[in-house]
């Protein structure tokens, strides 16, 4: 590709991506070589100090009972009157999307001096770069989060010590239907210029 193209390009990758629900990724998802990349863009994230503060937990199709059973679970944690149907709806949020997986943010891997913000900003960065690729692949995808990521049954089924910070999910899969591209800001709504005038 001529490098005179490539801003267009990516300008073009940047206005496609957009979050599809979850329920409404279905199969096929990325097959083994479509996951790799995937999974492989997010090392090009910035990352002070090659801490890697940052990792992702795939559920397989086998792990989703249990990852439903640790949704129920937090929900009866957080409301002990829950329906049955409430948590049946609960459990099913880990039936959703073909790939599926935790982004997990280590506060203490690597040099302590640098603090848990500078990492979550790194996790984003890697997170936007998977879904990048994923959209640069022709697949919908989301992140979704809620009560149960700090959850006791949650944190329980995925190991998680007191260090570790479960962020989100990342969903990925067939786009059921498309949507209207939403109206994004302006810059000029979120870029302002120092100024010291009035000091």
């Amino acid at each position: 590709m001529p490098i005179n193209a490539m801003p267009s390009a990516l300008s073009d990758l940047l206005h496609l991506r957009q979050t599809i629900l979850p329920k409404r990724l279905m199969a096929p998802g990325p097959d083994t070589e479509q996951l790799a990349l995937i999974l492989n863009a997010a090392a090009h994230a910035p990352d002070h100090g090659q801490l890697l503060p940052w990792r992702f937990v795939l559920i397989a199709d086998a792990e989703r009972a249990a990852l439903g059973r640790a949704f129920s679970a937090a929900l009866l944690e957080r409301d002990p009157t829950a329906l049955p149907e409430q948590l049946q709806q609960a459990y099913e949020k880990a039936l959703r999307a073909p790939l599926l997986m935790m982004l997990v943010v280590e506060d203490v891997r690597g040099d302590v001096q640098i603090g848990l913000l500078e990492r979550v900003v790194s996790a984003g960065c890697a997170v936007q770069n998977m879904l990048l690729m994923a959209t640069a692949l022709g697949f919908g995808s989301a992140l979704s989060s809620g009560k149960a990521l700090r959850s006791s049954s949650l944190r329980a089924l995925f190991g998680l010590s007191q260090h570790a910070h479960a962020i989100c999910f990342v969903s990925v899969g067939t786009a059921q239907r498309g949507k209207p591209a939403r109206v994004r800001p302006d810059a000029t709504q979120y870029v302002s210029y120092l100024s010291t005038k009035a000091l």
